[in-house]
């Protein structure tokens, strides 16, 4: 299987991080890929406003539990599929949306984005050098997603 790229958007929708692994995608100019980046960001918030109301429970007066607000949370776009690519968003409690590209056929893509995101917070939110909302420039990231991302290759 495939892993063509990784991009990384911050919460405000910048793009932080982009990688290709594999030449199959076609080449960009870096400001296309910012508005990509920001395109999605807009288009992720939109989708999230569009998701239906979850569900009232039928026996919520006799309830004595207050009720989560992690239950039943609108996602947003999670899953992009077509005949060439896949792309699977994984959206962080932080707001930052991890984007993997991958052949249509890649199996268990969401446990492959939770390990990139473990990947992410170890090597860049524990940097002491790293600015959030700035672009990642982390060498043991890099060399992290390469081992990671190769074995699955």
């Amino acid at each position: 299987m495939v892993v063509f790229a990784l991009f990384v958007i911050s919460k405000a929708g910048g793009l932080i991080y982009n990688r290709e692994f594999h030449t199959g995608m076609s080449k960009l100019s870096s400001n296309d890929y910012l508005m990509l980046a920001g395109s999605f960001h807009g288009m992720h918030a939109i989708t999230k406003q569009l998701c239906p109301a979850p569900p009232v429970a039928a026996d919520k007066a006799n309830s004595t539990l207050a009720p989560s607000p992690f239950i039943n949370r609108a996602s947003g776009l999670e899953v992009l599929e077509t005949s060439h690519f896949r792309m699977q968003c994984f959206q962080t409690q932080t707001g930052v949306k991890f984007l993997l590209f991958t052949e249509p056929q890649q199996p268990n893509m969401d446990a492959m984005v939770k390990k990139i995101y473990e990947l992410y917070a170890d090597y860049v939110m524990k940097n002491p050098f790293y600015t959030v909302e700035m672009p990642i420039r982390c060498e043991k990231f890099d060399r992290g997603l390469d081992g990671f991302v190769k074995v699955r290759s």
